[in-house]
């Protein structure tokens, strides 16, 4: 995500405690925050998809989705 698109949630969270928002500028928020929430969530399971355990015997193990 841009910069400039979290510097823009962030401008959006302080009017909102101070000013109020606007109905369009609540959807602006709503739709920077699902976006920002979706490409966390990619950045993790990417992360998570190259994490190995190693035992004590230095085996390595993928690491494995709880079911």
């Amino acid at each position: 995500m841009k910069q400039e698109h979290i510097d823009r949630i962030n401008e959006l969270a302080r009017k909102a405690k101070t000013d109020g928002l606007t109905p369009e500028e609540t959807e602006e928020r709503d739709a920077l925050r699902k976006a920002y929430i979706a490409d966390f969530r990619s950045s993790l399971q990417s992360h998570l998809d190259n994490t190995y355990i190693v035992d004590r015997h230095g085996n390595k193990t993928k690491l494995q989705k709880k079911r």
